[in-house]
């Protein structure tokens, strides 16, 4: 076989004469969309375009209610706070996520309990949940990760056992189905981000859902400087606000989108079924190719996850079976293959230069205590830790959205590289 790229051989794809596919996807319907907004003069703070999403969207979800916000990270801290969640409460979240998760726990004064994952999934460990869990939990924050999702069977479960609410974070599922229910529908509250590079994008932008006439009022009024909403989703009064528990207005700020963003979520939507179903066809076709090749391993799919959907298709890599090149190693020489960007998974949270709470003492120094608990230092997370230096292989969801062909290339670039790992030997020594 040809000399690996990496090593000054041809690629296997010259991504210059054959890009990737593009993403975001729009055309004249989207155009057409913000031509409107821009001429109704109402271009935020409940516009019909926004309206018109929300009760599209959790139609679509199968959730009684959506309601927009900023972004996927203000969600999660709208749902904790909706949720009565604060200082001196836990909220066990998986070590293996996109900062945010844990960051809007610290948000709102509670504590993170960082969770184990289970290394076929990358998705929270229903057993070390248990492990985690103390009188002072009050949520779990399942992470629906890349191309899986987590065991919301026994997730609920245990939240049912010990009085929990459960927030699914679905920031990577828009349209995932577990059991015939979509992502989002399943636990007490969905979040969903719309940033630039999700499955469902307005370029920023998040919405929680829930069928929680009482979750819901506190939500919308959250996201809305604490203005009571109208049952069906439109605002009331816009000079009025909705009551907590003690008869007093809710205090908040403003975290909502504009009709701008509505208007691009409303033609995506219509995309996003369609475009699921090429990934998924495209990601299961894929696997097939790879399943042999001794090394690599497909991520485990649970039949109980009746529709796919993959924010970024990954599998796992054994460098004993390919010499002993570590993964980055490996990582390299498929781009050089492929001309597109591969990654390892999240950096764990125990060692993620993002997650940095005691960069903040100002706000999260509130006891002595939980100065100490809230270091991310204190926490051990073998299987986390392990699959992000040794395992993970992470491709851009916009590669699932090619040919058959294109997944043949990945496949052949893989064997590529097992075919003539000598070449890389003394960069794996290196390394």
């Amino acid at each position: 076989m040809n000399t690996l790229a990496i090593t000054g051989g041809s690629p296997i794809r010259d991504s210059k004469k054959k890009p990737w596919p593009k993403w975001p996807v729009w055309d004249s319907a989207e155009e057409a969309g913000l031509m409107e907004v821009l001429s109704s003069g109402i271009w935020s703070y409940n516009g019909p375009k926004e309206v018109e999403f929300n009760k599209a969207y959790a139609k679509y979800i199968g959730s009684k209610y959506n309601i927009c916000a900023a972004n996927g990270t203000v969600t999660l801290q709208l749902a904790l706070e909706a949720c009565g969640i604060g200082l001196g409460d836990e909220v066990i979240v998986p070590g293996l996520t996109w900062q945010a998760t844990a960051a809007a726990v610290l948000d709102v004064n509670a504590q993170p309990v960082l969770a184990d994952v289970d290394e076929r999934t990358w998705c929270i460990d229903p057993e070390d949940i248990r492990r985690k869990i103390t009188p002072a939990t009050k949520a779990i924050i399942p992470v629906h990760l890349y191309g899986c999702m987590a065991d919301m069977d026994s997730i609920l479960a245990i939240a049912k056992e010990h009085g929990l609410y459960v927030i699914e974070d679905c920031a990577h599922k828009h349209g995932g189905e577990w059991n015939g229910k979509k992502a989002g529908s399943i636990g007490d509250i969905g979040s969903f981000s719309y940033q630039l590079s999700k499955l469902l994008t307005a370029g920023e932008g998040g919405s929680l859902t829930t069928s929680s006439d009482e979750l819901w009022e506190k939500l919308d009024a959250l996201r809305n400087c604490g203005r009571r909403p109208e049952q069906g989703g439109e605002e009331q009064d816009k000079g009025a606000g909705v009551y907590d528990d003690d008869g007093n207005f809710i205090q908040s700020g403003n975290f909502r989108i504009t009709d701008f963003q509505a208007a691009l979520l409303l033609e995506a939507l219509k995309r996003l079924d369609e475009q699921n179903a090429v990934r998924e066809k495209n990601a299961m076709y894929l696997n097939n190719l790879i399943k042999d090749i001794p090394g690599i391993e497909p991520m485990f799919h649970d039949p109980r996850e009746t529709r796919k959907a993959f924010f970024n298709y990954s599998f796992r890599y054994y460098g004993d079976e390919f010499g002993g090149l570590p993964a980055s190693t490996f990582r390299e020489a498929l781009m050089a293959e492929l001309g597109c960007n591969i990654e390892s998974c999240y950096e764990p949270l125990t060692m993620c230069s993002l997650y940095q709470p005691h960069t903040k003492p100002a706000r999260h120094k509130l006891t002595a205590s939980y100065w100490q608990n809230i270091a991310p230092a204190h926490t051990k997370l073998p299987v986390c830790e392990k699959v992000f230096a040794d395992h993970a292989v992470c491709f851009h969801h916009l590669v699932l959205m090619g040919n058959q062909k294109s997944m043949d290339q990945i496949a052949e670039a893989i064997t590529k590289i097992r075919a003539n790992i000598d070449e890389l030997k003394p960069a794996a020594a290196v390394v």
